[in-house]
């Protein structure tokens, strides 16, 4: 059997440290506060959105929540946006993407309308130039930053492992890579053009899955003695739950240790941005 890297044992840990800074806020005035902005009502955003409130009532984080129509213009979210860049009483804000198609083309203007000061989750191009140039920049993107926190708390050393990532997007893919090789680990990116996959991931030391499609992560992509962090939020039909990209069932027991979903990176990505609240309005004192 693998080891389980549970995201609660990490959180724990990173809980009882925000929890201290925010009453050291509190005191000098300064409530930290997150905005959430929802379009639509997917499944894994909804799922998402519960863990971040539930986590920022935990630490004492105040949410508020703009939850605008699947149908929304582009002209009326730039507008939100706009408000929530105006409102000093707002530290911090997670946007769910992607944004409906509608809107895929003018994603990257949307993301950048926000103000870099509160964009906790890493979506603005200034907080991707932080991860990708090395400098603290706004904040690196949440997700990534959790697998982060997971390889350090279990002691997980990088330096000199290959490692493997399925995804190139700019949410995880490519700031994982970069977070990866900073930690001295020879990185692989795979993506839908890779050829032959499995073959390139059964050569990873740590396999990093960030697909985003169901059960997508076979047996034939693994090998013993491989760590595999499943970053992936799913909507499984059958289960009537949210699942990782692992067909965990076929990859548990060949691997050395593995990240369940739920229960594993998203319970620490939900920590690692409420943290970000916290530093941001922390910077504000």
């Amino acid at each position: 059997m693998a080891k389980q890297l549970l995201g609660k044992e990490v959180t724990a840990a990173l809980n009882a440290k925000l929890q201290a800074q925010v009453e050291e806020l509190k005191a000098k005035g300064v409530v930290p506060t997150l905005g959430i902005v929802r379009v639509g009502e997917r499944p894994d955003d909804l799922s998402y959105e519960r863990g971040a409130t539930k986590r920022a009532e935990l630490i004492g984080v105040e949410v508020e929540k703009f939850v605008l129509p699947e149908d929304v213009t582009k002209e009326e979210l730039l507008k939100v946006i706009d408000e929530i860049n105006g409102n000093d009483k707002i530290h911090g804000v997670l946007m769910f993407r992607p944004l409906p198609k509608h809107l895929k083309a003018d994603q990257d203007e949307i993301c950048n309308r926000l103000d870099p000061k509160k964009d906790v989750d890493g979506m603005t191009d200034l907080s991707n130039a932080g991860v990708f140039m090395g400098k603290s920049m706004g904040y690196a993107p949440c997700t990534p930053a959790a697998c982060m926190e997971i390889l350090d708390h279990y002691g997980i050393d990088c330096t000199g492992k290959k490692a493997v990532i399925i995804g190139r997007s700019l949410v995880v893919g490519k700031p994982a890579a970069m977070m990866l090789m900073a930690r001295n680990a020879t990185v692989t990116v795979c993506h839908t053009r890779t050829k032959d996959v499995p073959s390139v991931t059964r050569e990873a030391d740590i396999l990093v899955s960030a697909a985003g499609v169901l059960r997508s992560l076979t047996k034939e992509y693994v090998r013993p003695g491989q760590i595999v962090i499943d970053v992936s939020i799913n909507w499984d039909e059958a289960k009537g739950g949210i699942a990782g990209d692992a067909v965990y069932e076929e990859i548990e027991p060949i691997v050395e240790a593995i990240t369940p979903v739920p229960g594993g990176v998203g319970s620490v990505t939900t920590s690692v941005l409420i943290g970000h609240v916290v530093e941001a309005a922390a910077a504000t004192v």
